[in-house]
């Protein structure tokens, strides 16, 4: 049996090999491990933390091929506060995201969008699957739009920060989303904690509002998230309970968090099944 990892050192991610992948003329780091279908896994702010490398681990050992992009932050690091702060600020600038506006979709979905068709050809398999987080949180919706990604999975989508009813989305695309969901028989996961200050209500009222009974909502008492061994951005900066299968995930049986995962995982299983 493996030792556990402490998730409050930074993470080598040695189980991983990095790949330098050009697609549409940018080039990024993505951490791959595992074989089967592929799963692309994308972080939460500010990066890639221990707390999602382990989630990558589960979804490796679930029987998938991870592809965990580096988006932004210093890959394997503990989210410290000053640190995360800076990437914070930097992303919601950059001209890869769209954090402060509604109806419209960051730029970079659309190199994952041809990161989830490279994944595919590699892996082989019905399809792929997709979580995003937090930051990241409605790019799995977007990548619908990508006939290959046939999982989605939106993890406290935070975007934009602005307006707590606002989808990161532009609205023929999330129009387009919906179609493909109906004529495909597809659903999409979401979670999110009763209190997040970052996702509220209103956000995951919106989702059902333009997806219908296909968007299949999770929301967690506030009781079910973990509060041991958080990094200091989440404690200090993030502040409420958020993030579902990472920093705020209680690993232990039983625990509302750990079903969380294992039905994602399921959800995985079920739609990638050859």
């Amino acid at each position: 049996m493996k030792p556990r990892r402490s998730l409050l050192e930074d993470d080598p991610l040695d189980d991983f090999e990095p790949r330098t992948i050009t697609l549409d003329g940018v080039l990024k780091t993505v951490h791959v491990a595992g074989t089967g279908p592929a799963v692309i896994v994308m972080a939460e702010m500010p990066g890639i933390s221990p707390h999602v490398a382990r989630f990558g681990r589960w979804v490796r050992d679930a029987g998938f091929t991870v592809y965990m992009p580096s988006l932004f932050g210093r890959d394997g690091a503990v989210p410290e506060v000053e640190e995360g702060k800076a990437i914070l600020r930097r992303a919601c600038v950059s001209a890869e995201f769209r954090a402060l506006a509604s109806r419209q979709s960051s730029p970079v979905t659309q190199w994952l969008r041809s990161l989830a068709r490279l994944a595919h050809e590699a892996c082989g398999g019905p399809g792929v699957g997709a979580i995003g987080m937090c930051f990241t949180g409605n790019f799995a919706l977007t990548m619908m739009l990508e006939r290959s990604v046939l999982a989605p999975v939106l993890s406290q989508p935070s975007l934009p920060f602005d307006d707590p009813a606002g989808l990161e989305i532009a609205p023929e695309e999330i129009d387009a989303v919906r179609r493909r969901l109906e004529r495909e028989d597809l659903t999409v996961l979401a979670y999110r904690f009763e209190g997040d200050r970052f996702c509220k209500a209103q956000r995951f009222a919106a989702y059902a509002e333009a997806l219908g009974e296909r968007f299949v909502a999770r929301v967690l008492p506030d009781s079910a998230a973990g509060r041991d061994a958080l990094a200091p951005f989440f404690e200090q900066v993030v502040a409420s309970p958020h993030s579902v299968v990472t920093a705020h995930l209680i690993d232990e049986a039983g625990q509302p968090t750990i079903a969380a995962r294992d039905e994602i995982l399921s959800f995985f299983a079920h739609r990638l099944a050859s």
